[in-house]
């Protein structure tokens, strides 16, 4: 990978935290992941308009992205109702990561060297050290771990099907852009049992704008890397979002920064160097 697709990878990492943090700290957090996502959708629109839609070889992978994302949304939030949030998402993380690897391999013909693997198996090894560092207070009931298992195998179905898209998009942006809309669509579709989209948008505009920012910038940033970058340590990359997460909680939460929480952080930042080689 080269130096500017790893920081590209990274500031999207940072970028998906902090969104996901924000949506996580609102006082109706599905509510505010609804507005969001509309808000993303009204947002680039006008973009959608200057570039033009993806090429149509790119559309069954933009539909199936948009199925398995809605599923992996579902799956994540019945699983957060059981265990929580600082033990489902890195687990999740972690198994998406696991399966991205030989999905690349089998769908792009990617062959990982020894440091792209090793890199691999550290952000692995730090994303289920932050999953250890909440287990103490939440155990992994077997309620739970269906949902976890169906979230990460769906992550990693979504993650593949968006790099296979904007390959065949023709541009990042274009495919990005049409992919946030579709994604609008469903989840609409999805709560409108709660209310209308357009309530929701209403009753939480101020506090979700600059979210669906950051979340469109995180999106086009991760696409862009996959457009031409090795799909499995970028993937890893991006989901070091774990680990900026707990930077944000100690950070901004005031949240405790335990020892393993610290080895997590270090695990991932000796990664780093690491796929810069892969």
């Amino acid at each position: 990978m080269q130096p500017w697709d790893v920081a590209g990878a990274l500031l999207s990492a940072a970028l998906h935290a902090g969104w996901n943090a924000a949506v996580k700290a609102h006082r109706r957090p599905t509510e505010a992941m609804t507005a969001q996502m509309v808000l993303c959708a009204l947002i680039v629109v006008p973009a959608l308009l200057w570039t033009g839609l993806p090429r149509s070889p790119s559309w069954p992978w933009l539909a199936a992205s948009t199925c398995l994302n809605l599923v992996t949304v579902t799956a994540l939030l019945r699983a957060y109702a059981v265990v929580g949030f600082g033990l489902v998402y890195p687990v999740v993380r972690a198994l998406s990561v696991l399966l991205v690897v030989p999905a690349a391999a089998y769908l792009s013909g990617e062959m990982l060297s020894v440091y792209g693997l090793l890199g691999i198996a550290l952000i692995v090894a730090s994303l289920l050290l932050l999953a250890l560092a909440n287990a103490h207070a939440n155990a992994l009931p077997r309620a739970a771990l269906s949902w976890i298992l169906l979230a990460g195998l769906s992550t990693a179905a979504y993650v593949m099907c968006d790099a296979q898209g904007v390959r065949h998009a023709g541009s990042p942006w274009a495919y990005g852009f049409a992919v946030s809309i579709t994604n609008a669509v469903a989840m609409s579709f999805a709560q409108s049992r709660i209310a209308m989209p357009w309530r929701i948008v209403r009753d939480h505009f101020a506090s979700t704008l600059p979210i669906a920012i950051a979340a469109i910038v995180s999106y086009q940033l991760i696409l862009w890397v996959w457009s031409h970058a090795p799909i499995a340590p970028a993937s890893a990359l991006r989901d070091t979002s774990s680990v900026f997460a707990i930077v944000i909680a100690v950070v901004w939460l005031r949240e405790p920064f335990t020892r393993l929480r610290l080895a997590a952080i270090l695990l991932s930042a000796a990664a780093v160097p690491l796929m810069r080689l892969a």
